[in-house]
Parts: C-alpha cells; structure tokens; sequence
C-alpha cells in the first residue's frame, strides 16, 4: 500500500496538471487494516458506540463488509457525535465531535490517499497538520522572516469560525482539479453532509468540514491553498511594491511586509477575498503591527502566534516568549489535575505531574523563553506545595522540607528544546 501511495505522489508531483481518475479501490481492506491498527485506543465512542476494541473482535468480517459497501456505493458516513468539554479557566464550554469508528477508518484512508496527491502541491508557507512539519518549523521560518532587515509590518489574521464555514461547492471544485474520481468525490460529500448528533437530534449540515474528523485537517488545507496561499503567492507577492511573505498553520496565519502600504492594501483586499469564499476575518483580532525595529518605542508592537507572543527587543530582534494567554491556560490545567489528583500515593502523583510539565516545556521551550518556562515551574512547584499540604489537616512540610522532597522528586529541567534563529559563525543564542 505505502508503494502505491508513493507512485501516486511521483506522478502527482511529475505531473502538475494530472487529473486522478483511479483511487478508490486504494481504500481496501489492506489500507483499512493499516488504519486500524494506527487508531488510538482509548478515543471516546460515535453515535454508534462501538471502540476500537469492540470492532477488532471480529476485525477482518467488518472490514470485508465495510469495503464491500464502498464498492456497491451503500457506505453512509454516520452524523457526528457532539459533545461539549469545559474550556480550562473559564465557565464555557466548546463543542467536540466525536466521529463513528468506522468512519475514522475510512476518513484516515481517505486522508491517506489526499496528503499523497496534495502534498506534491502545498506550498512551503504552509505547516499545520501536513506531514514532516510541526509549529516548531513554522516557528522557525517566521522568526527568520520577521528578523530580516527589510520586513517592517506583520498582519496578523484571524478567520472567524474556518472550519465550520468551508464552503461545500467550493471545495468540491477545489478537489476537482485533481481528484476526477467520481466515487472519491461522492465519498467526500457524504462525509461533508452526514450531519451532527446532538441531544439525540439530528443536524444537516450545510457547510463546513466533518467535526473531530480525521480528514477535516487536509481538507482544510485544500480550501486554504486555493482561497489563500495561491493567491499570495502569485498576486499579493508580485505586485507588492517591497518584500512579502507569508506564515499559515491550519487557518492561522502571519503576513509579513516591507512597507505599510503593502501591508493595508494587502488587508483591504484580504476581506475581499475571503468573503468570496464563505468567510470572513474576526476584526477584532487581525490587526496590522508596526515592528519599530529602529527604536525603543515598542509598545503594542507585539502580535501572537502558535501560542508566542512576538515582540521587538531593546537589541532591535524579534523575539519569543509563552502568550499571557497559554502561560494561564497551561497553569490552569495543572492547578485542576493536581487538585483532582493530589491524594494519589506521592511516588505517581509526582511522575505524572512531571509528564504534564514536560510537554508544556517541550513546546514552549524555545530560544529567547527561557525566563517564562522558569515561572511556569516556579508557578507549578508552588500549586504542588499547596495541594500537597491539603492532604490531610496537618500540613505535610513547610518550604524547608519541601526543598528535601524536591530533591529526592525533581521537577523536570527548564531548557531550551528548539533553536529558532540559525546565526553566524562566533554568535551565540541569546537565552
């Protein structure tokens, strides 16, 4: 299967122009195997109840129905279970689909054979949810672009509600300038008009992409580099008077400038051009920024991405540090884990809280955020002084013995996991 998918991908890449008439006997029981196999365990179950553990129980019966199905046409993809979870740190709540099992299965073959034909097309701005490319590498490049001398104005964009307002026929047409496949493309659609299960009511679904589905990523992808990228890429940049580029993780996005005239005509035309395909920015937060790399005067001169807040330092550099909004949101969870969890003997209690810690220092432990990473253990270690000492009515230790206990339990290292900027030779990071 990984060779067929490969030629697919060399003659999509060969072959700019070709139309794929031929790829629905991909999604077979070999590909459905492999997907299976790939499926988490432990995901919560769809409106038909069934977990992965319960389909393996007779896994090569139900997958020789499944195909059988999709040859014959009769596979309808279930509505979406939606559910809602609480937003750490607020009284709201944010909904959550929950596709069924074999749903999964078939939308992640369907992934599978999409990434093969599109990734040959995607253009290197784009970084969310492709394969071999993390924010880390976003990071990255955004950092070197907004570090060049002549880049002075950042648009940083928010498109209101992306995912839920794909449009249908246009993404359709997207899909078919390179999937000519007629049961791919009625495969697709049944999965963009299964609806959503709520309550027990049934919703249609008139846009958007499926909900907690494992294809929604690449055909959110598809949308964005016909609506967007290609457009940047081929009339923003090369009518733009300076230097321009552009920054895009899923519907994220980061434009960079060399002048403010670019950047305004640039923003004009944005509203525009999005609303031609269904959406439409959320004003309040896109805004143009002035980087004033020539001064001092810095204030308000900072925007965020991926969870970091960008901002010019007194040495004239474009920095990094955690957003105020993920600093919290990260201290939040663990204040709640460890006040849910705190009566656990304390040899687990302490390896999970380390495993909690680390995966927030593993991503925002980049250069420049050396200082946030150090609060947010400082912040961390005394949640767990505190809840540690409610465990029973007499305290357990005051702050000396605390000192002993995180000697013998250490909390995970404050380090710098990803180098950002690629400087010369004799410079160093600075930290």
């Amino acid at each position: 299967m990984e060779t067929k998918l490969k030629r697919i991908a060399e003659v999509a890449k060969a072959n700019p122009n070709e139309k794929f008439t031929s790829l629905a006997h991909l999604i077979n029981s070999e590909m459905l195997t492999q997907c299976h196999k790939e499926m988490k365990g432990k995901k919560a179950a769809g409106v038909d109840s069934v977990t992965k553990q319960e389909y393996e129980e007779h896994l090569s019966g139900n997958l020789d129905e499944l195909v059988a199905r999709l040859k014959r046409h009769a596979y309808k993809p279930q509505p979406v279970k939606r559910v809602y979870i609480p937003k750490e740190g607020t009284d709201k709540k944010r909904p959550l689909g929950i596709p069924a099992y074999e749903d999964k299965l078939v939308q992640s073959a369907l992934a599978k054979v999409m990434n093969a034909i599109y990734e040959q097309d995607f253009l290197e701005c784009s970084f969310g949810f492709r394969p071999e490319r993390g924010a880390h590498d976003a990071l990255k490049v955004l950092n070197r672009i907004v570090n060049m001398e002549d880049i002075n104005y950042v648009v940083d964009t928010d498109i209101k509600g992306f995912f839920d307002n794909v449009s249908h026929e246009w993404l359709m047409k997207f899909v078919a300038h390179r999937i000519a496949d007629t049961n791919v493309q009625r495969l697709i659609v049944r999965f963009l008009k299964s609806g959503i299960m709520e309550a027990g009511i049934k919703y249609d679904t008139h846009s958007g992409t499926p909900q907690g589905g494992v294809c929604s990523p690449i055909l959110g992808n598809l949308y964005l580099h016909y609506s967007l990228d290609i457009w940047f890429e081929k009339i923003v940049r090369k009518r733009s008077r300076g230097a321009a580029y552009m920054v895009r993780y899923a519907d994220d996005s980061v434009f960079c400038f060399q002048y403010e005239d670019d950047a305004r005509v640039f923003y004009k035309e944005l509203v525009t051009r999005l609303a031609k395909f269904n959406l439409e920015i959320a004003e309040d937060k896109t805004k143009i920024i002035r980087l004033n790399k020539d001064n001092n005067d810095n204030d308000g001169n900072s925007f965020d991405f991926l969870g970091f807040t960008h901002y010019v330092d007194k040495d004239r550099y474009v920095k990094v540090k955690t957003s105020k909004k993920k600093f919290r949101a990260s201290l939040i969870k663990c204040k709640i884990w460890i006040r849910e969890n705190r009566t656990l003997p304390v040899k687990e209690f302490m390896r999970r809280i380390r495993i909690k810690m680390k995966g927030h220092i593993n991503y925002f432990g980049v250069t420049y955020n050396r200082r946030m990473i150090s609060n947010f253990v400082f912040e961390v270690r005394k949640l767990i002084f505190k809840w540690l000492n409610r465990r029973s009515q007499r305290r357990s230790f005051d702050w000396i013995d605390y000192a002993k206990f995180l000697i013998k339990f250490p909390l995970p290292p404050r380090h710098t996991n990803v180098k950002l900027l690629v400087l010369g030779a004799g410079e160093s990071y600075v930290l």
